[in-house]
């Protein structure tokens, strides 16, 4: 791969001479969702798949972007001086973003670059290929004009690009995943205070499948700002009854017993969602350290059922590949993963059922939405790197 995009660099920019190859992952999250941005636990991981990226500094202060997942748009200008996001600049907006992030963090990038990137992560796929691009612009800067900044800031900034730059409100996991990324393991954060723990994965006989929907989806324009202020105003409406600073600082129990003070049926089943997928996430990764894998399917499972009654973000595509996964024999948990409307689910399938899960699943997805979904047998891999 790194002599491909190398070759494909020096055909769009002229040559390679002095430019650099990196690497960083796109990532899943195994259980834990729309917890991030309610003060909750997340347990995502980074994969072997993701963005590759060539780059190299300039005399000037232009920006000259090329994607190979985007040909057809060519090389795409902009300059240190034209940091504001545009629908003309397209996916170059997040790689601006990190940019115009690095500054307002007070570290100016002092001159501009020519970058190719080159992505096998689906797109649109909801296995965040718009985190990884910004993780690995932020490595790159970071390498190219030597920051000092530790991985955890370059998720930070990734984040905070997205947020301010590119206006979707979105939590820490993505960038923080991808960012801190490490083999074998996933990571349990909690975002309330950015504390974690790697976990070792061993699925003894089994693998991670990841199912793209094929439906596409944009963040922005999801519902997922609509959700995350649904939750917003039910915690407001809770402080009023308990005290409390997050969803995720509560249990069930004491949820049950104060969800009363939410003053609508729908924001009370948003918050619900929140605090038990909360309590499910720990749960998840305490029976993962006792070995009891079919524990953690049974927890998969359930959170599925939670984002498509309580949170309702699941929709045709994700509920057809989950429904049709749990009929498969040696299907150890499934669920839809990421924003939701749309993207991937991730099931945990034993070795020796795979090619019949992908078989049945694919032919009863096709038959009853009308289009194919793609199959990924993954790995997790480490965080962002040089090549």
């Amino acid at each position: 791969m790194k002599d491909k995009i190398l070759r494909k660099f020096a055909e769009v920019f002229g040559d390679a001479e002095g430019a650099k190859v990196y690497f960083a992952p796109g990532r899943v999250n195994l259980i834990g969702e729309h917890t991030d941005y309610n003060g909750g636990h997340v347990f995502p991981c980074a994969l072997t798949i993701g963005t590759y990226g060539v780059a190299r500094k300039r005399k000037d202060n232009r920006l000259l972007f090329y994607s190979t997942n985007f040909e057809q748009l060519g090389v795409l200008e902009s300059s240190l001086e034209d940091l504001v996001p545009s629908r003309e600049a397209d996916w170059t907006n997040y790689p601006k973003g990190v940019i115009w992030a690095f500054g307002e963090k007070g570290m100016k990038v002092s001159g501009g670059m020519d970058l190719l990137l080159s992505g096998n992560i689906p797109n649109g796929s909801g296995l965040s290929s718009s985190a990884s691009v910004e993780v690995l612009t932020g490595f790159i800067l970071r390498d190219l004009f030597g920051f000092e900044v530790s991985n955890q800031d370059l998720a930070l900034i990734g984040q905070y690009s997205e947020n301010q730059f590119n206006k979707v409100n979105c939590g820490i996991m993505d960038q923080f995943a991808i960012a801190m990324g490490k083999k074998d393991n996933a990571i349990f954060l909690d975002t309330a205070d950015l504390s974690y723990e790697y976990a070792p994965i061993a699925l003894q006989g089994a693998k991670i499948v990841i199912a793209c929907s094929n439906k596409k989806r944009g963040l922005g324009d999801s519902k997922y700002n609509e959700r995350r202020s649904e939750c917003e105003t039910a915690l407001s409406e809770l402080q009023q009854a308990v005290k409390v600073r997050t969803l995720g600082e509560l249990d069930e129990e004491t949820f049950e017993k104060y969800q009363a003070a939410i003053g609508s049926d729908v924001r009370r089943k948003r918050a619900k969602h929140a605090v038990y997928e909360n309590q499910r996430t720990v749960r998840a990764v305490e029976a993962l350290k006792a070995n009891d894998v079919a524990e953690f399917g049974r927890l998969m499972n359930a959170s599925h059922v939670s984002l498509r009654d309580d949170y309702e973000v699941t929709g045709i595509e994700l509920d057809t590949l989950v429904e049709e996964a749990w009929k498969v024999e040696g299907v150890i948990g499934s669920r839809m993963t990421g924003a939701g409307f749309g993207g991937c689910t991730v099931s945990i399938v034993k070795d020796e059922a795979i090619d019949t899960f992908i078989e049945t699943v694919g032919a009863a997805y096709k038959e009853k939405i009308g289009y194919a979904a793609d199959f990924y047998v993954v790995e997790i891999g480490d965080g962002p790197r040089v090549l």
